[in-house]
């Protein structure tokens, strides 16, 4: 697994809960080590035992602790160039939705041997949405649902979203969109800080 991932983990213990919640956590799962290095791939068995080892440490399901990291990589100051890939999708969040196809690709722009799942979005009628991620590895689903939650508000859309598991490494998240321009969003500049 890619140290960025393995490190959004670490980033998001540390940065949600303290550093010394994450040195329990790298205690728990055994690691040896207190920091991930962000440019290395880790074996994938690692990945598992601190996801597990955070989720028993913070008294979190699996897929809620998943689904925060989401969240915090789409909206936490720490991981601003994250929300700032994402945001470059598009102007709304329809746009962004339409771009989620494109978003390994530009994840590999900016690091070229980081492997994200295949993303497919499919619109069944106005404003309802099917987002297929597939991939080597579970876990993806739940990232994206929280990542597409925290993008809706940074957005000012109002989303309903709900995940459907559809095999091992494969996950289907239904989005309704309720309404587009429900609330102000984030600002954002394509050129500069916000």
């Amino acid at each position: 697994m890619h140290g960025l991932i393995n490190r959004a983990i670490q980033g998001f213990v540390a940065d949600t809960y303290g550093r010394a919640r994450w040195i329990a956590v790298t205690h728990l799962a055994d690691l040896g080590f207190a920091d991930f290095e962000a440019m290395m791939i880790y074996p994938p068995e690692l990945t598992q035992r601190v996801l597990d080892a955070a989720a028993r440490e913070l008294g979190k399901a699996r897929d809620e602790l998943l689904e925060d990291i989401g969240i915090y990589l789409a909206s936490h100051p720490q991981a601003e160039a994250v929300r700032r890939l994402l945001r470059f999708g598009g102007v709304t969040f329809v746009d962004f939705l339409h771009s989620l196809d494109d978003l390994p690709e530009r994840a590999r722009l900016a690091v070229s041997d980081l492997a994200l799942p295949a993303l497919e979005l499919s619109e069944h009628a106005p404003g309802r949405y099917t987002l297929t991620v597939s991939g080597e590895h579970d876990g993806f689903g739940p990232v994206l649902l929280g990542v597409l939650r925290a993008m809706a508000d940074d957005y000012g859309a109002l989303v309903y979203t709900e995940l459907r598991r559809a095999g091992p490494g494969s996950d289907a998240l239904e989005i309704t969109l309720v309404e587009s321009a429900y609330a102000e969003g984030r600002r954002f500049v394509l050129g500069g800080s916000d």
